[in-house]
């Protein structure tokens, strides 16, 4: 009973489980498994996009087995080509290791710091010389680096692939033997490079790993991979009240997807949800729920109720957020400020397209009054609050 639970947990919200027969071996033998999952620090701050795989590293321990976070600031150096359609520029030392001791402060937001053991893949491959990295190299083909999607449809393009980008998956690989990997995560971007650890494994002796990749997360919008660069995110180290406030944005279709790939519910207690939402249940009830979860993990219980209350008191009662933005916007002789381009300086939407939509749609207010006038210009002495959909506010000035 206990590896079908287990099982059950680990394969909730996965894209796919290759090697699953070897992992239910393992359960069954009541192994304690080695679970390896590697991250560039690529960027400091991290978003619930980047916890669907600590999420499941989280499960993984408190099913009893051993976490390893793995930094890779050997690799960041290189540069993660993955689903990239041109060359990523490799970090420097410094922003490395700056960005490493950043993820080292998120992370335990999540995992257990009892349990977690954190590396760095310079730990091996600092002391590889260049022989080493020959062999290493010898190991796979350049026909079988060109299988992988992004590598192959820059070769088709004519675009520029460099040498140093066909070692980045072979590190990678190698990371799992030098962990002795029994599974390894990753997102679907991912799927090659796990699979390279595979091959590895089998070359060095060892039995290969399992490989566990997980869905790509969609961010506010829906539609979009979430990322900060489309503003569609919600970063882990936001205010709770910010977080709450994102979260009850979602669509009702949405948030069944974050409720598998973010929630630690099991599987039944989220059927039994959409179930009850079936027969009558509010959807805005459950996502209540959810929002309440999720800050409870970045804060406290207290915090993500009272971060519950405040979202109660502002959207149910109408009352204004204890704390916005505060902007003031200085107009030369002669110019005219047009509302979409207010709005989208004021980053309350991230477009001017997106500006006139939500005023089509009745999102925008001033002051509590609807505004319907897409060609609203100010060129006069304005003060005023901004209201964009539910959620987003700014008490913006403008001085002529």
């Amino acid at each position: 009973m206990f590896v079908k639970q287990a099982l059950e947990i680990i394969k909730k919200g996965v894209d796919e489980l290759i090697g699953e027969e070897d992992l239910i071996e393992h359960l069954k033998a009541n192994k304690v498994l080695t679970v390896k999952a590697g991250f560039d620090p690529t960027a400091p701050d991290l978003h619930l996009g980047h916890t669907v795989i600590i999420n499941k590293m989280r499960q993984f321990q408190d099913l009893g087995h051993k976490i390893v976070f793995l930094i890779g600031d050997f690799t960041g150096m290189i540069g993660d080509p993955s689903g990239k359609s041109v060359t990523r520029p490799p970090l420097t030392v410094e922003e490395v290791a700056e960005n490493a001791k950043t993820y080292k402060e998120q992370i335990f937001k999540i995992l257990d710091p009892n349990k977690t053991e954190i590396r760095f893949n310079s730990e091996w491959m600092a002391k590889k010389t260049a022989v080493d990295m020959i062999r290493l190299a010898s190991s796979y083909t350049v026909a079988r680096m060109l299988e992988r999607d992004d590598f192959h449809k820059r070769y088709k393009a004519n675009q520029p692939i460099a040498i140093h980008e066909f070692i980045y998956p072979l590190v990678q690989g190698y990371d799992s033997v030098a962990l002795q990997a029994d599974i390894e995560l990753g997102g679907t971007d991912q799927k090659f490079n796990l699979l390279v650890g595979r091959e590895l494994q089998k070359q060095y002796g060892q039995k290969p790993q399992a490989v566990l990749t997980m869905p790509l997360i969609e961010g506010l919008d829906g539609v979009k991979k979430m990322s900060k660069s489309l503003n569609n995110y919600i970063g882990i180290s936001e205010p709770a009240r910010e977080i709450f406030g994102k979260i009850m944005s979602i669509s009702d279709e949405l948030m069944w997807r974050y409720f598998n790939l973010l929630s630690f519910r099991l599987p039944a207690e989220i059927i039994a949800l959409k179930q009850a939402v079936k027969e009558g249940r509010n959807p805005r009830d459950v996502k209540l729920e959810l929002a309440e979860e999720i800050v409870t993990r970045f804060y406290n219980k207290t915090i993500a109720q009272e971060a519950h209350q405040e979202f109660i008191n502002r959207f149910k009662h109408g009352e204004l957020p204890e704390e916005m933005p505060e902007l003031t916007f200085q107009l030369k002789p002669g110019e005219n400020l047009l509302i979409s381009h207010l709005l989208k300086e004021a980053g309350l939407v991230p477009s001017t397209s997106e500006a006139n939509r939500m005023i089509k749609q009745g999102a925008v207010k001033i002051d509590g009054e609807k505004l319907e006038n897409l060609k609203l210009a100010f060129h006069n002495d304005f003060e005023g609050v901004f209201q964009v959909g539910k959620r987003r506010f700014a008490k913006i000035k403008i001085v002529a």
